[in-house]
């Protein structure tokens, strides 16, 4: 089976232009030759076809998408007999997100509050479908003219009740950790409450042109992500209000106990910044994660430390009753 190549047929649809190229599959912008429409085309890269996971988190992914219809989101097309793994998609006009915020750097207030409205609908949508996105992130996200947004791309999503799957190599499943929950990032399972912290994430760079825990590769910048508190977006950008700093801050919090219960309850406080509450944070959000943290750790060392000494008396001891 050989790449995909522009000018190429798959079955009906031709081939026009490469959109864009992932670690996992490239998207073309192809037209439908049954009634000249424009379509988006996912089609994975040759050496994952082979990937028994890989094919079947594909399969689901096009499943996912085919009983979705909101238009919030990115509708995958009915499928037919496919010659190959590919997907057909409704073509959507719009930016990414991340292209707009490499653009400018940071949105206004209200026009993130829009945005991100945008997304908590689309979120709840899929949620009220059994459905988790699991990478929202703002190359996920296509926002057009108005301002409305189109949620695309489900290939790490997950179904309530389905098995969970695992690429065979690790490094395809670690994707950008930098919208992902600390549950996510724990490998737990996920609910919405973990789209709604990627959602947190997502409205905080909007407002402040940054990430709050930085682009977190590395295993020791994960380690030190989950230990920190969420930083003051008032401190980086000192526009955004009290109230939608307070919104933040719940939808960023830790634990998902703590957090939004739902994208419904997140777009609702949006919605009404004037009624929310908003509380004291002396930067104690995770104390008591922090303080089980460095109790185990200590633990660990003190274990560490006592075994040369374990041994060394175990040997006194063996010399000792020869």
């Amino acid at each position: 089976m050989k790449e995909i190549s522009i000018g190429d047929q798959l079955d009906h649809y031709r081939i026009d232009v490469l959109v864009a190229t992932g670690s996992h599959a490239s998207i073309f912008r192809g037209r439908d030759l049954k009634d000249g429409a424009v379509v988006a085309i996912k089609v994975p890269h040759v050496d994952l076809e082979l990937d028994p996971v890989f094919h079947e988190r594909f399969r689901r992914e096009q499943e996912i998408g085919q009983k979705l219809n909101h238009p919030r989101v990115m509708k995958v097309l009915p499928s037919e007999h496919h010659s190959r793994d590919y997907i057909a998609m409704e073509w959507v006009n719009g930016r990414p997100l991340q292209e707009i915020l490499s653009k400018q750097g940071k949105l206004p207030q209200d026009r993130a509050t829009h945005i991100a409205i945008g997304i908590c609908e689309a979120a709840a949508y899929i949620h009220s479908h059994g459905v988790v996105h699991r990478d929202l992130r703002p190359g996920h996200i296509m926002v057009d003219d108005n301002d409305d947004i189109k949620l695309i791309n489900f290939g790490l999503a997950s179904q309530v009740g389905a098995k969970r799957l695992t690429f065979t190599s690790l490094a395809r499943e670690l994707r950008t950790v930098s919208y992902a929950s600390p549950e996510e990032i724990k490998g737990q399972r996920c609910d919405a409450r973990s789209d709604v912290y990627s959602i947190g994430v997502i409205l905080f760079e909007m407002l402040t042109g940054r990430l709050p825990f930085g682009n977190t590769s590395s295993l020791a910048q994960i380690n030190e992500r989950l230990l920190k508190d969420t930083p003051s977006p008032r401190k980086i950008e000192p526009s955004i209000t009290p109230q939608m700093q307070e919104v933040i801050y719940r939808a960023l919090e830790p634990a998902p106990v703590h957090r939004y219960s739902s994208a419904n309850e997140l777009a609702h406080d949006l919605g009404h910044l004037q009624d929310v509450v908003v509380e004291e944070h002396h930067g104690s959000r995770n104390l008591n994660n922090k303080t089980a943290v460095w109790t185990k750790n200590i633990l660990i060392y003190v274990v560490i430390a006592a075994v040369p000494i374990l041994l060394f008396v175990l040997m006194m001891l063996a010399a000792h009753y020869k």
